[in-house]
């Protein structure tokens, strides 16, 4: 099925039809990064009613159509009327957490394939969005784990995700982690971050700083997008694996075939 316009145009990088958002946001010379607008959260803090019943209303429970059929994620699908409705009716910032993008898909698959990875360790995933990677450290038996996204209604989502997969759920953090102070991690995992040059080289120097100064781990998941391609990290990667995608990721991300799970070795 070929996608619709629709709230596709939030995508930060290529859908099929889409990019009008990101288009827009680069014209007006508004932050497409407004990070700092929320906090830390607990456990179930997010839980807000009327937030709650709205995206249990315009979501869909899928485990289909990805790398990881044993993870189930509320996602915007082409069965949610704001799949096809356009994007200024949704009422929220825009929902990147609703995709389940083949970076974090390829993250995810790897760390349930390879649970000794994370096993008893402490992880942060950076740019959670749906909380898909988050969800798979915590099956694998990571430690102690804090998804970070700067979006308050991912945060949410990323709940009722743990809920869905009978997970309590871990801490979130809806802040800029890269503005903060550095904790100390076994593993950072991210994926599908490196879409905007200015955020690239940002995230550049965060990995490096954690690297260097507490031998954290770094595992990076992205599907071959140019920017990440042609940046400097990489002459600093490992490849890991690399995973074939299924048909619907395929289909609704440009014709993207392969998803690569990278090793951060500065």
């Amino acid at each position: 099925m070929a996608l619709g316009l629709g709230w596709r145009a939030f995508a930060p990088f290529p859908m099929n039809h889409c990019g009008v958002f990101l288009k827009a946001v680069r014209s007006s010379g508004l932050s497409l990064f407004p990070w700092g607008q929320s906090s830390w959260r607990g456990t179930g803090s997010f839980l807000d009613p009327e937030m709650k019943a709205f995206l249990e209303e315009n979501t869909e429970v899928t485990s289909s159509g990805s790398l990881t059929p044993e993870i189930q994620l509320r996602l915007l699908t082409p069965r949610c009327k704001f799949w096809w409705q356009k994007a200024d009716l949704w009422p929220y910032s825009e929902p990147y957490w609703a995709v389940y993008w083949p970076g974090g898909q390829a993250l995810s698959r790897y760390l349930l394939d390879n649970p000794d990875v994370v096993r008893g360790k402490s992880v942060l995933d950076l740019g959670s969005g749906c909380g898909a990677t988050a969800i798979a450290a915590k099956m694998s038996g990571a430690s102690r784990i804090l998804a970070n996204d700067i979006d308050p209604v991912a945060g949410m989502a990323i709940t009722l995700n743990c809920e869905l997969n009978q997970l309590n759920p871990f801490p979130i953090l809806t802040k800029n982690i890269l503005d903060l102070e550095q904790d100390k991690w076994d593993l950072v995992v991210l994926g599908d971050m490196f879409y905007d040059e200015d955020l690239a080289d940002h995230l550049h120097q965060w990995l490096k700083n954690c690297f260097w100064t507490h031998r954290t781990r770094v595992l990076i998941g992205d599907p071959g997008r140019p920017l990440f391609s042609g940046h400097s990290i990489h002459h600093q990667l490992h490849k890991v694996v690399e995973y074939s995608l299924p048909e619907p990721t395929r289909r609704d991300n440009n014709g993207l075939t392969t998803s690569t799970v990278w090793d951060f070795q500065p």
